[in-house]
């Protein structure tokens, strides 16, 4: 898909009724990823705040744009990451970001502070948060022998067992099977055979997954036990449910992201401000660790509250880890291919 910027008519008055709402109003509404807004930590900031957050939950990247395009003005942040948040930027949805009224901006690691992904012409447009990999992920007591590539879910001795993320990046695993590692560039050819293979799986999928809970329940129901995973967060849920699952990198790479916090155009109240501070100090940043098990944007954050253990686990220590992944890039004009391609292949 594509993004344009909207009419400066229709935008005006978009602005004009959220600024008169919020007005009125310490609701904040949010538009993000589940987990982002646990009441572990967001019930102590409902408290503490006075503010009450309402949030809206995400599947894919690619249903944040929509959203704000259809009526941006409904919500106050959004959590997108790193491949679409320049898009968003361009389009005209999200304002820049005050960062003299984050206290703790100065803790985040800095190269996250100067992703080009947040960054126009020198001026912020997102509040680095989490991060983490695309991982694999399996049942223990499936496999006798622990799995170490892509192949295994393209493998027909796994019928009816594996499952895949239902978003584009099911494109960049296949172009990573074909041996095509430019997964950001890929040219036609290539996303016609990414297509291709993603075809050929098909009859091998149980399900295209869209939600955490609906992978961590496939997992325990025992319908399907390999996939790929928002590392950390389903594999947690399932030990809660005493299945055991191991998170593996295979041979031929993960993605890695990266997600910030935006204000939406005209959306910048006290509530909004007061909510970035806490998600990028010790609550928010040891929440969303605890809760989705992804690694914090806040080394000093995370620091004082992780037991030695977790810090390295999650890389807190050696944030240059995101570096040896295949770190989400923008697809630009390139972005409506890879859907319609993944569209494809659905539709089969």
């Amino acid at each position: 898909m594509t993004y344009r910027k909207l009419p400066s008519a229709t935008l005006a008055v978009i602005m004009a009724t959220s600024v008169a709402t919020s007005a009125f109003s310490q609701d904040l509404n949010i538009l993000t990823w589940e987990g982002y807004a646990d009441p572990s930590f967001i019930d102590q900031f409902q408290k503490e705040s006075g503010c009450t957050v309402n949030a809206t939950y995400v599947g894919s990247n690619d249903d944040f744009a929509p959203k704000l395009a259809a009526g941006g003005g409904v919500y106050d942040l959004i959590s997108p990451s790193i491949d679409v948040s320049g898009l968003i930027i361009d389009a005209g949805f999200v304002e820049p970001i005050d960062t003299s009224r984050i206290e703790a901006w100065e803790g985040i690691y800095e190269k996250f502070r100067k992703e080009p992904g947040i960054n126009r012409d020198g001026v912020i447009y997102g509040m680095p948060y989490s991060w983490g990999a695309i991982a694999f992920m399996y049942r223990n007591d499936a496999f006798d022998t622990p799995p170490t590539s892509i192949a295994e879910l393209f493998d027909e001795k796994h019928a009816g067992k594996v499952a895949l993320w239902d978003d584009k990046s099911a494109i960049y695993v296949a172009a990573r099977l074909n041996g095509d590692m430019d997964i950001y560039n890929l040219s036609d050819e290539q996303i016609a055979a990414a297509k291709a293979r993603l075809v050929e799986q098909k009859p091998l999928v149980r399900k295209y997954w869209a939600t955490a809970g609906e992978l961590v329940d496939l997992f325990a129901g025992g319908e399907v036990y390999i996939s790929n995973t928002w590392a950390g967060y389903q594999s947690s849920l399932l030990a809660e449910k005493d299945i055991q699952v191991t998170e593996f990198i295979p041979e031929e790479n993960a993605e890695g992201w990266m997600d910030s916090w935006m204000i939406v155009k005209g959306r910048a109240s006290d509530c909004a401000y007061k909510f970035l501070n806490m998600q990028i100090t010790e609550l928010g940043q040891c929440g969303v660790a605890n809760v989705n098990g992804y690694s914090a944007a806040n080394k000093e954050a995370a620091r004082a509250c992780m037991s030695d253990e977790q810090f390295i686990a999650l890389h807190q220590d050696d944030p240059d880890y995101l570096d040896s992944l295949l770190l989400w890039k923008p697809l630009g004009e390139r972005t409506e291919a890879y859907t319609n391609a993944w569209n494809a292949v659905k539709a089969q």
